[in-house]
């Protein structure tokens, strides 16, 4: 299983990479997002994928799950999700002003 995952978050980085190089502002947000999904996953892959129950002490439950990469990706989704909700407004507003959502006709004509 951690295999699959580990494949997963490699086509995720793979898409997030495509999407963050091409020319569209709305394609380089939705790259973040994406590479976002795959730090997730990788998280969660490093901090191996365990069957346990709650760290509870009882008889008979076998050893507690460790609870520091669930709360590295629940830290790690609320950042992602207040960079992403930036990002679109800032290129809500980017457009608002130069009406374009293309990056190369954003840096003006001397850069040509």
């Amino acid at each position: 299983m951690e295999t699959l995952i580990t494949i997963l978050t490699g086509v995720l980085v793979t898409v997030a990479t495509y999407l963050i190089l091409s020319r569209s502002l709305i394609r380089v947000i939705l790259g973040t997002a994406v590479l976002s999904h795959a730090a997730h996953l990788l998280i969660m892959t490093m901090g191996k994928l365990k069957n346990g129950s709650v760290p509870v002490l009882e008889e008979g439950v076998g050893g507690p799950v460790d609870a520091l990469p669930q709360a590295l990706i629940l830290t790690s989704i609320v950042i992602s999700f207040a960079v992403t909700a930036m990002l679109l407004v800032l290129a809500y507003r980017t457009y608002q002003e130069t009406e374009t959502g293309r990056l190369d006709e954003l840096r003006g004509p001397k850069h040509e």
